[in-house]
């Protein structure tokens, strides 16, 4: 019996054991080599562009972005915070400290450097905090979230992510009508795109159309 329980026991550790790096997609691996956090980062996030990474390749990110020591710079607490809500995303509401993971060291990279990639982390913590589960944030909520992307799509216009990132949080919330304009904004420069990005604005075009036709410049998208 205590035989059986070991095995059991040693099966389940099996199961929870982070994936190696034969395991996952080969550039993920040569940018771990690297030890740079955001070159990590950077290739996940072309991995999910096209639709190629898996769940190996998001846990494996994370775990060796935790391995790097914190340089205190914005680059790391961005790639932190991108790659444990990327893994968040798989978890839905089993996510747990991940939010958190993610949602502080985003604020972390916005106290380090604001303007760090076109205030990419402000846009990442815009929209966990409208879209996570409250009870797994600490320092904002939705309302705060749709703030910030409203800013952000304010004082960075020419930013098509910003407005793209303030559409998905109005639909989100359940109110399509303001995010038409910002979607209208998208579309007409929807050629530069990443793929996943793409795909976003379809979704966010047909749920926006289940109230009414939706007018970019007199022209009817349904």
């Amino acid at each position: 019996m205590r035989r059986r329980t070991r095995l059991v026991l040693l099966a389940v550790l099996a199961g929870c054991r982070p994936p190696t790096e034969a395991e996952v997609t080969p550039q993920v691996a040569e940018a771990a080599r690297q030890a740079d956090a955001l070159q990590v980062s950077d290739e996940l996030e072309r991995l999910i562009a096209d639709g190629r990474d898996s769940e190996d390749d998001r846990v494996f990110a994370l775990d060796q972005i935790r391995s790097i020591p914190d340089d205190g710079t914005a680059a790391y607490a961005f790639a932190r915070a991108a790659v444990a809500g990327r893994v968040a995303e798989l978890r839905g509401v089993k996510a747990g400290k991940l939010v958190g993971e993610a949602e502080g060291y985003g604020l972390a990279s916005i106290e380090r450097d604001p303007g760090f990639r076109e205030r990419a982390a402000s846009r990442l913590v815009g929209s966990l905090w409208v879209m996570a589960p409250p009870r797994l944030l600490e320092q904002g909520d939705s309302e705060k979230g749709l703030e910030l992307l409203e800013t952000l799509a304010e004082e960075q216009p020419e930013e098509l992510l910003n407005h793209l990132r303030l559409a998905e949080a109005y639909v989100f919330l359940g109110d399509p009508e303001p995010a038409v304009p910002h979607l209208c904004t998208v579309m007409a420069d929807r050629a530069s795109l990443r793929r996943d990005d793409d795909a976003l604005l379809t979704r966010l075009l047909d749920e926006a159309a289940d109230e009414g036709p939706i007018e970019c410049d007199g022209e009817a998208s349904e």
